[in-house]
């Protein structure tokens, strides 16, 4: 049987599928690693890590679709790789890693993004790159290194993101995509190419970075080395993959202007396919190269979504969590079940589910959550609520955004963790006022890696030719209720104000914990 395989090179772990030409998952496979703190804000891991884990899942995973009898010999034609976008991988003249990889959550840049806005110029920024300086970039990473570790800084030959490491221990060769080099802070995104001007502003070579391909296109083949180590054969092709996101979209079918989706895992995830550059000019929004060649995307994000919830759970829900375990059932669907009692609003508690500061519409490192309108008569059931309804209000703000700049949508694809609740898609109609479709396959940007390396191979013609044959929705579909609508728009109108109330109190706030720790 042919198949591709995608990987998928993740914050908490590497996820490996191997898929047959009818979109079929074969075999799967996962390995975790840790994720590293030597300091408050910093958020590290190292790269061999990554491949050590990447060795063990692909092992595992050819070995568990040789074992599936239906399947009979399994071929891999080719492999596609995504991850986490923005890290930093620093290696030396010989390619060896120089110091541990500086993630896309590590927030120890902020004097770097300041530093970039004032060399280049707020506006010229946004002109050259459709975004703004953010602490999760890879540029200012860059910039911090030059600046407080100059030795390793000296000896830096190349700068690759967390996939392409692993596409350079495969195959020896130095690439990415656009799609994920649009994260960098570096890259020219309406002209999909590095961009001279930024790297100049900041004295980057341009050798340091790996030569930039489209996401479907074959771009290097898998070494003798790399196939004693993974057990994948010697050639196979390796086609440049994409950023999590994007290939996430792929792999939810995302690939026409007007398309959206909602991932609904620890952070939110709002993406819209675009067939032209759309920005907005304050950059609140992501503006990046789409997986699929000529596209692009806007992307809003809620730092803490399903993190919210997990919080809520961990924070006030232990008796749940304990019956969850004594009748072997989901504790979500007890708490979702304790929501499911309040009626919309919530009797006027609202939740700002900024535990982790906020990417969009603010981009805000200190800003906090908070229950706001806590009264005698609100209950845990009234909390539970809250902290779903949140979460949508927070991903309707970068919806009024996307409208903003002309980009609209009546149907949303929903996925990741949190979309498994039907309460929760029903909050996100009613709050976004669109159409919520579950997506069939839940195998996140692994399944859209694996696509794009289907039509690297020619499989298919085009990724949008390879998602009709691939992606498939569970044909469970969630309509927004007017009446409900109505009561959220009024919400919204009283969550919106929120953060600017409190930013204040936020910032101030930080300054106590700073100057007590």
């Amino acid at each position: 049987m042919d198949c591709v395989m995608g990987i998928d090179v993740g914050t908490s772990g590497v996820k490996v599928l191997i898929v047959s030409g009818d979109g079929s998952v074969v075999a799967s496979s996962g390995a975790e690693y840790p994720l590293l703190s030597p300091r408050p804000g910093w958020a590290e891991q190292d790269p061999n890590v990554w491949w050590e884990a990447t060795v063990q899942a692909i092992r595992e995973c050819i070995a568990a679709a040789g074992k599936a009898s239906a399947v009979g010999k399994v071929d891999v034609l080719a492999v596609g790789l995504t991850g986490q976008m923005h890290g930093s991988v620093f290696l030396d003249s010989r390619g060896d890693v120089l110091r541990n990889a500086i993630l896309w959550c590590d927030g120890r840049t902020e004097k770097q993004c300041e530093e970039i806005a004032d060399t280049v110029g707020g506006s010229r920024l946004i002109d050259l790159t459709l975004n703004r300086a953010l602490p999760g970039f890879t540029a200012p990473k860059i910039v911090w290194l030059s600046e407080n570790d100059p030795e390793t800084y000296a000896a830096t030959r190349k700068v690759l993101l967390p996939k392409d490491y692993i596409r350079y221990r495969l195959t020896g060769s130095y690439a990415t995509d656009v799609s994920d080099a649009s994260g960098t802070l570096l890259f020219d995104v309406a002209s999909r190419r590095w961009s001279d001007e930024m790297l100049e502003a900041l004295g980057i070579s341009r050798a340091w970075l790996p030569e930039c391909f489209e996401s479907p296109e074959v771009v290097a083949h898998v070494t003798a080395a790399a196939s004693s180590a993974t057990g994948l054969a010697v050639g196979i092709p390796v086609v440049a993959g994409a950023g999590d996101q994007a290939a996430g979209a792929v792999g939810n079918s995302i690939v026409s202007q007007g398309q959206a989706s909602c991932v609904l895992g620890t952070s939110g995830v709002l993406f819209w396919s675009c067939d032209a550059p759309a920005y907005d000019r304050q950059a609140r929004l992501h503006s990046f190269c789409h997986a699929v060649p000529g596209k692009w995307h806007l992307m809003g994000v809620t730092l803490a979504a399903g993190g919210s919830l997990r919080w809520f759970r961990d924070a006030l829900c232990e008796s749940e969590k304990q019956r969850a375990k004594a009748e072997g059932i989901d504790e979500y669907e007890l708490i979702t079940a304790l929501a499911e009692q309040i009626e919309p609003g919530c009797e006027g508690l609202v939740f700002l589910p900024y535990l982790s500061g906020e990417r969009t519409p603010y981009s805000d490192p200190k800003a906090r959550g908070a229950f706001i309108g806590l009264s005698l008569r609100h209950t845990k059931a009234h909390m539970a609520r809250a902290v779903l309804e949140g979460v949508a209000l927070s991903l309707c703000d970068c919806t009024e955004l996307a409208q903003e700049v002309g980009v609209h949508t009546s149907r949303v694809y929903a996925s990741g963790g949190g979309a498994r609740s039907g309460l929760w898609r029903s909050i996100l109609a009613d709050c976004l006022d669109v159409e919520v479709v579950r997506v069939g396959a839940d195998e996140g940007p692994a399944y859209g890696a694996a696509i794009l390396a289907s039509v690297g191979v020619k499989m298919f013609n085009h990724v949008e030719d390879a998602c009709r044959q691939f992606v498939k929705d569970t044909g469970s579909v969630v309509q927004p209720c007017a009446e409900r609508a109505a009561v959220y728009r009024g919400l919204h109108s009283l969550y919106r104000p929120l953060y600017g109330a409190l930013r204040d109190f936020c910032d101030r706030g930080a300054e106590f914990v700073g100057s007590n720790s």
